[in-house]
């Protein structure tokens, strides 16, 4: 018998608990690999969690700490199907993955919290929410999300997640995705699968009436963002029963890249408690 599970079978049962226990070590935790923390703060008063949109991961929230306030320590989710967990298949329904990251962060959720999320992940970010109080777990403090129309609206677009890859490059070169990645043939490759499967998550998205939450929900969006309009963040106003605040940046979809000093700004502010009145703000 020359098989590994053949070795195995024949160690001794001290030594095959042995091999489990050193096993374990090498594998992160399902903490580690739902969440990178580029910079752990032990001492942190305040965690932020960051949920990126389709086909991105936790890198794009790389440089955040930086910007941020010391005393907050920033959780970039990542999801499978990308960066660090490029081998696993993607989500493509967002209950399942709901239910899988909120047991994946919950001990996290020993202090106080906030989510972020941009596009699809203020949608992850706002059911999220929706999951932890109807499991009675610990909620965020406030909820800032960008650049996604108000879950209760239709989605006024044509279901993409199913189109040939040439008609898909020709959506995401609209939505302001660079042309040398999307003539990085090896890249797509790799980037088609996760992002249908994001898309297919959007699109198959069914809302589901509930009361509002109890936190306060911070809208972004970029001035130039020709997918959401005013009017489709403005919705959101719905779904806070404390506070509810619409800021306007300049830049289009990705206005998180574009406009990321003014954006960091104003999360800082969220962070520290101001703009909870019920406002609407717009930058030039």
């Amino acid at each position: 018998m020359t098989g590994v599970s053949d070795r195995v079978a024949a160690l001794s049962p001290q030594k095959q608990a042995e091999l489990l226990r050193r096993l374990r070590l090498r594998q992160p935790s399902t903490v580690d690999r739902w969440i990178s923390r580029y910079r752990p703060n032990p001492e942190a008063q305040l965690r932020l969690f960051c949920f990126s949109y389709a086909g991105g991961g936790a890198s794009v929230f790389r440089g955040w700490s930086e910007a941020l306030p010391s005393n907050v320590e920033i959780c970039a989710v990542q999801p499978p199907g990308r960066e660090t967990r490029i081998g696993e298949p993607a989500y493509r329904r967002i209950g399942p993955l709901v239910a899988d990251l909120a047991e994946a962060i919950e001990p996290l959720l020993d202090r106080p919290f906030v989510f972020y999320g941009h596009s699809m992940g203020a949608l992850v970010a706002f059911e999220l929410t929706r999951h932890l109080r109807r499991e009675g777990k610990p909620q965020p403090e406030r909820l800032l999300l960008a650049a996604f129309r108000a879950p209760q609206l239709p989605n006024p677009n044509i279901k993409i997640y199913h189109l040939p890859d040439e008609v898909l490059k020709v959506v995401l070169r609209k939505d302001g995705t660079p042309q040398r990645i999307l003539q990085d043939e090896e890249l797509m490759k790799v980037m088609l699968p996760t992002l249908r499967a994001d898309f297919e998550l959007c699109d198959t998205y069914e809302y589901r009436a509930e009361a509002p939450l109890g936190c306060p929900i911070a809208v972004f969006g970029g001035l130039e963002d020709v997918r959401i309009s005013a009017s489709d963040l403005d919705g959101w106003r719905a779904h806070s029963e404390v506070a509810y605040s619409f800021t306007r940046l300049p830049g289009g979809h990705f206005f998180m890249h574009s406009t990321q000093d003014l954006l960091l700004a104003a999360i800082a502010e969220e962070l520290a408690g101001a703009g909870t009145a019920e406002r609407e703000e717009s930058h030039a």
